[in-house]
């Protein structure tokens, strides 16, 4: 019989991904006798969706993992076992890396990153994920400068390139991350979040057009996401479009009924048409996805106090001050309440 974990282990190590995956699927289909079903295959596969940029897919392998206590200890045992026995390869540190990253022990996770770049100075990996955990602790320098090692070392590394053009859009700077999506793209046209993310830089610069056409070829490419469809909606609103905004919010919650923001927006547009109900339906979905929703608590507020339901109204404004993080923002829910109060008959 075939020793599925010794196959595994060998495929992680050389880092031939795909067999890996191959072979990890093979273990976890032969669980241990008396058992019905093993993690550690499971982390495995985790590992590789990790290092592909498979972000999705890994939160369902972790699932079966690195969610219950007795599926980390398994784990634990295993990829401690798998360290001593391979103590000097780099992707058993790796391994062991994203183990630890995954399980609480982010700090500790630090030192196998770094053995593994000592072990393999060649590899893009380790800086990759070591950039992860520099920038989970808002160290943002120090992430930036990982992910750029990453993509020296591997040019053709699209997560990292990603996630280097966020971390510096995330800066505010537009130039340095605009060139970082682009080259995404070109290594891989279809990449629908790389179009998004160009999008949103664009529009960050004032380019709208350009932006619209990202936006539009990101949907193209993935129809159901709910995000760039409230994007989208954005923008249009940004050019008095709210035919068009309107559709687009209406798209991004029929993809995601969870966009609380998506929810709100369609609140807005139709409070501004004198449709109060349906406004506050909206806003009351919005909540519901989402109960720290300052928008939709104002836009609640707006529909009490047009119905001269004063109590409801302050009630719904506090809220919104509460929930708004947006010191501007907070500030004019706080003269509106003020300026609009004065005309209520308490």
């Amino acid at each position: 019989m075939p020793d599925y974990q010794t196959q595994c282990e060998a495929t992680l190590l050389e880092g031939r991904w795909d067999a890996a995956e191959q072979e990890a699927l093979a273990w976890a289909r032969h669980p241990p006798p008396g058992t019905t079903r093993d993690p550690r295959p499971h982390f495995a596969r985790n590992v590789v969706q990790l290092i592909r940029g498979q972000f999705g897919e890994a939160w369902q392998t972790h699932a079966l993992c690195l969610q219950e206590a007795d599926d980390i200890a398994q784990v634990k045992q295993w990829v401690n076992g798998f360290v001593v026995r391979q103590a000097g390869q780099a992707n058993a540190h790796l391994v062991m890396g994203l183990f630890l990253s995954q399980s609480g022990e982010s700090e500790q996770s630090i030192q196998s990153y770094k053995e593994a770049a000592k072990l393999a100075p060649l590899s893009a990996y380790p800086h990759y994920f070591l950039a992860q955990i520099h920038e989970r602790a808002d160290y943002l320098e120090m992430a930036i400068k990982e992910y750029r090692e990453a993509v020296r070392l591997d040019p053709a590394y699209v997560p990292a390139r990603t996630n280097l053009g966020v971390a510096y859009q995330e800066q505010g700077r537009l130039e340095m991350a605009i060139p970082q999506y682009r080259e995404v793209i070109k290594l891989n046209p279809n990449d629908a979040v790389a179009h998004a993310n160009l999008a949103c830089a664009l529009a960050e610069q004032g380019k709208t057009q350009a932006a619209l056409l990202e936006y539009q070829e990101a949907l193209r490419l993935n129809p159901n996401d709910g995000e760039v469809h409230f994007a989208l909606g954005g923008l249009y609103e940004t050019k008095n479009r709210s035919d068009l905004a309107m559709k687009e919010y209406q798209a991004a919650v029929e993809a995601n009924p969870n966009i609380a923001p998506a929810h709100s927006a369609i609140g807005w547009m139709l409070f501004d048409r004198g449709q109060r109900e349906e406004a506050m339906d909206s806003f009351n979905r919005a909540l519901k996805a989402d109960p720290e929703d300052a928008r939709a608590y104002l836009g609640v507020a707006k529909v009490y106090a047009s119905r001269g339901k004063v109590q409801l109204a302050i009630e719904n404004y506090t809220k919104a001050i509460k929930y708004e993080r947006d010191p501007q923002k907070k500030n004019d829910i706080m003269n509106k309440l003020y300026k609009e109060g004065g005309t209520w008959d308490t």
